[in-house]
């Protein structure tokens, strides 16, 4: 008995012919990245509830590792983060300027690179990511967005000494850069300051909210 022709007909009789193969191996493949593409929209699609944070972290399991891990790093706390982001994109991970308008009706171009949830300009991100080592970050990542966010925080805490807990003093830095907010160029942006105290508001109330439910995510719990 061909042991070996033996073996060929059995693979045959259990995996099917080479082109029979060759076709299930294509529909498993097509169905792997149908999965992705709805896995990666899920991740995206911002949550139900911006307004709570314990809600937001429910229903996006992996973003408070993210926030922790980025708290823990830089010393950022998780409230100004998360308030920030709200600000920039509503937590919206493409999230990009509106198209300015010619002759009121025709859309032009963007009003800055700004991108993502951090709303981050090309130039900054490109200073982030030389200057922190992680060339791979993406602004539409959230882990990615917050440690952005710790990251210039921190540094804006060395250079102009503003506490990283001030949420509206550094939502100011955050806004007109370091240089910016030396020369105090938001005094001549009275919408500027009325959004950095709502930025401190929401902060303050994101804290609020956390110690409710920062015991339930530490433990894991939440997760179940």
């Amino acid at each position: 008995m061909d042991m070996k022709l033996s073996g060929k007909k059995i693979i045959k009789k259990i995996f099917g012919s080479k082109a029979q193969r060759k076709k299930r191996i294509k529909i498993i493949l097509a169905l792997v990245a149908l999965l992705s593409a709805v896995l990666y929209g899920c991740s995206t699609i911002p949550p139900s509830n911006i307004d709570n944070v314990c809600e937001i972290f429910e229903e996006k399991d992996d973003w408070y590792d993210a926030t922790k891990d980025a708290y823990e790093k830089w010393g950022v706390p998780i409230h100004v983060q998360m308030a920030i982001i709200h600000q920039e994109s509503k937590f919206k991970s493409q999230a990009k300027p509106p198209r300015t308008k010619v002759l009121w009706v025709i859309p032009w171009k963007r009003k800055s690179t700004a991108y993502g949830y951090a709303q981050v300009l090309d130039q900054t991100w490109d200073w982030y990511r030389k200057s922190t080592g992680n060339s791979g970050a993406d602004r539409d990542d959230f882990e990615d967005a917050v440690d952005f966010i710790g990251w210039y925080v921190n540094i804006s805490h060395k250079k102009l000494g503003i506490s990283k807990w001030d949420a509206q003093k550094q939502y100011l830095a955050y806004h007109e850069g370091h240089g910016g907010y030396r020369k105090r160029t938001y005094n001549k942006k009275k919408w500027l300051i009325s959004v950095a105290a709502k930025v401190g508001r929401r902060s303050k109330k994101y804290a609020t909210q956390l110690k409710k439910c920062q015991s339930d995510l530490n433990s894991g719990w939440w997760w179940f």
